[in-house]
């Protein structure tokens, strides 16, 4: 289906649950209230809505949190939804603690892609960062997912750590078919005033570690990410800069929240509230006429440079990261 600019949606990010493991201070920082069970998607709500999504044209699909593996049941609601009849693609966004636990269940169901959130490689900072002594866990998430044959994308949020650990983190793609993400902070929720270096800014350091890297006009996945190429890499160095070098003109995306709440934009707080049609007990027809709705709303592009104009003020974690 296509929107009122003419861009095709067929995308939707969907967060599972609000909730996390983590604490990081740009999305999830310490005390953050959760919006409790009852307020939350139950399984059979989220396969109906994506059902009717498929109809509208939406055939991609990424399950996101809060981190969803923190809901029991998630790896089988995710092959749930890979066997929906229409669906195209399945991936999933975590931040790698529960990962080697859940990734028998996820090569069984065919997830086409996992993204590991890794903002550094040092111990003493991924838990200053993160609240949680787990990073040694999580590389053997990753090791295990590159294993596991399922493409993976490790996305770092620029913070501005040092040089040093955000290299660290690129030359992982030296040694496995990995491609490493810098995506830069945006000004949603926790992240505004937490802004980090700009693309341009982390691209001239890593340049100094990879002198041959070189744009390359590739689609590696289904989200925005620009990649470049280093004939010392098997995987990919790749850019989301959503502030300096907006993708608006080309976003197929949608997201559902965890309550239900259909969003054309990250940017703005509008959006549908599917939950309340579902249990009020609308037909599919008009749920899919809902969708078709919300996609209709979707605006030209955020408005991330000028902050007053932003409406959303949900945590990411509320959001869907």
């Amino acid at each position: 289906m296509k929107d009122a600019f003419g861009r095709t949606i067929d995308y939707l990010r969907v967060s599972i649950t609000d909730r996390c493991n983590y604490r990081c201070g740009y999305c999830m920082p310490k005390d953050v209230p959760d919006v409790g069970h009852a307020a939350v998607l139950r399984y059979e709500e989220l396969l109906e809505i994506c059902r009717s999504a498929v109809t509208c044209g939406i055939v991609k699909f990424k399950v996101t949190g809060g981190e969803p593996f923190v809901r029991k049941g998630a790896a089988a609601f995710i092959a749930a939804l890979k066997g929906l009849t229409g669906v195209q693609s399945v991936t999933v966004t975590t931040n790698g603690y529960f990962l080697e636990d859940n990734l028998p269940a996820l090569t069984e169901a065919g997830v086409q892609g996992i993204n590991i959130s890794l903002d550094t490689m040092e111990r003493d900072a991924y838990q200053h960062i993160t609240g949680v002594d787990g990073l040694h866990r999580v590389m053997q998430g990753v090791a295990a997912a590159v294993d596991s044959g399922i493409p993976v994308k490790l996305n770092v949020v620029l913070l501005n750590q040092p040089i040093e650990q955000l290299a660290a983190i690129a030359l992982l793609a030296q040694k496995a078919p990995v491609d490493v993400r810098f995506i830069e902070v945006m000004p949603i929720g926790y992240g505004k005033g937490q802004a980090g270096p700009s693309q341009e800014a982390v691209l001239t350091q890593l340049q100094s570690y990879l002198p041959d890297l070189q744009l390359v006009q590739e689609q590696r996945g289904n989200g925005p990410a620009v990649y470049y190429k280093s004939g010392s890499l098997e995987g990919r160095i790749g850019f989301i800069a959503a502030n300096t070098h907006p993708f608006c003109k080309t976003c197929n995306r949608m997201r559902l929240t965890s309550t239900g709440l259909l969003k054309p934009c990250l940017c703005y707080e509008d959006g549908i509230d599917l939950k309340r049609s579902l249990r009020s007990g609308v037909a599919e027809t008009e749920l899919q006429q809902e969708i078709a709705k919300a996609i209709a709303m979707k605006p030209k592009g955020h408005c991330f440079s000028e902050p007053a104009n932003i409406t959303e003020h949900k945590g990411m974690n509320q959001i869907g990261g």
